[in-house]
């Protein structure tokens, strides 16, 4: 979870706006809409009391489901944002680039 200093921090940074392609962006809800109903299914079996190894095969898929949205998303950013401010001299995209990479590694 993240706290409100982190929030603000980065709702001050997305300020900039990505340009994904409408595929790409129809492919991220699909998945996210399923990875919303996993989470839905996972709450329904604690709440039906089924067996602990159960809901954390159900939460490493999830998880793993997450994980293939943040690829997406990461090398698009690669692709994209990335390149577009090195081309405009940005060298700080670098450092912004290293701290993203480490928040999805210590996950």
């Amino acid at each position: 979870m993240q706290s409100n200093d982190d929030v603000q921090e980065t709702h001050e940074v997305s300020c900039r706006k990505s340009h994904h392609p409408e595929k790409i962006k129809k492919d991220l809800t699909t998945r996210l809409n399923r990875v919303e109903g996993q989470i839905r299914g996972i709450k329904g079996m604690i709440e039906k009391d089924v067996y602990c190894d159960d809901i954390i095969t159900q939460l490493s898929a999830t998880q793993s489901a997450l994980n293939s949205v943040a690829k997406i998303l990461l090398e698009g950013h690669l692709k994209g944002c990335v390149v577009d401010r090195l081309n405009e001299g940005d060298d700080e995209v670098l450092d912004e680039l290293i701290v993203t990479i480490q928040k999805l590694m210590k996950k």
